[in-house]
């Protein structure tokens, strides 16, 4: 049965304290109108970019968050948020899919109103390569200040709290790299191979970006463990 709603307790535009709390009035009309459209997908387009902001936003703030607990010697809490931080990072992959749909006539007429716009001066996937620079580093410190090697962590048991915010790491970086091979993916099939960006950048060179890692050690702390376990497994190998 409907009911007769509250009255608005807190302070701020609304009609409901849902609305105040949450700013929806604000938060809806930052996106162009029917008037405004090139073309009506305009909408479907800045929804998944500017809800992509913001969660890259709650990524950026788990990150300092984690690295506080990281520099505080507090592996565990920080490995909890990394791996929000990497869920939060699979939502904003998620948001490209839907982008798949749109017939590449479409979005050429969308790109006119983009001017020289890219996803490469988003402030949020700016501010997350500054925090994952700054976890490298402090996560190196801190193996440093024990004496261990990425390598040497890994030899260790998998419910260490190093171990763990170390994988912590690790699955963040994978998101990142999921999240390039989606954006990439996504590029080519709406405005094809061998074209331009709005920043006048050859698309094909997004692929380049893949293998790009945020945190090269513990991925190469990978390499070193096969090759050394390889070696005693064929004691009398001979070099290729």
């Amino acid at each position: 049965m409907p009911t007769t709603p509250l009255p608005a307790v807190l302070p701020g535009l609304g009609d409901t304290d849902y609305a105040r709390y949450m700013h929806t009035d604000t938060l809806l009309s930052l996106q162009k109108g029917p008037g405004d459209w090139v073309h009506p997908d305009e909408l479907l387009f800045q929804v998944v970019h500017q809800s992509s902001e913001l969660w890259l936003k709650l990524t950026r703030s788990h990150l300092s968050r984690a690295l506080a607990h990281l520099n505080a010697d507090q592996p565990s809490a920080a490995e909890l948020l990394l791996r929000r931080a990497a869920d939060a990072l699979h939502l904003v992959t998620e948001h490209l899919r839907i982008l798949r749909s749109l017939p590449p006539k479409d979005f050429a007429v969308i790109r006119t109103a983009l001017g020289n716009g890219s996803g490469f001066e988003s402030p949020g996937w700016r501010l997350f390569r500054s925090a994952t620079t700054e976890l490298d580093i402090a996560f190196a410190r801190l193996l440093s200040s024990l004496r261990l090697t990425p390598a040497d962590l890994y030899r260790g048991q998998p419910s260490d709290p190093l171990y763990r915010l170390a994988e912590a790491l690790v699955e963040l970086d994978e998101r990142i790299a999921l999240w390039r091979t989606e954006h990439y993916s996504v590029a080519t099939r709406v405005i094809g191979h061998g074209v331009l960006g709005t920043r006048h950048t050859p698309v094909d060179s997004l692929i380049k970006l893949i293998a790009h890692r945020r945190f090269p050690t513990l991925w190469e702390a990978r390499t070193e463990l096969t090759e050394t376990y390889s070696r005693s497994a064929c004691p009398g190998r001979v070099p290729s």
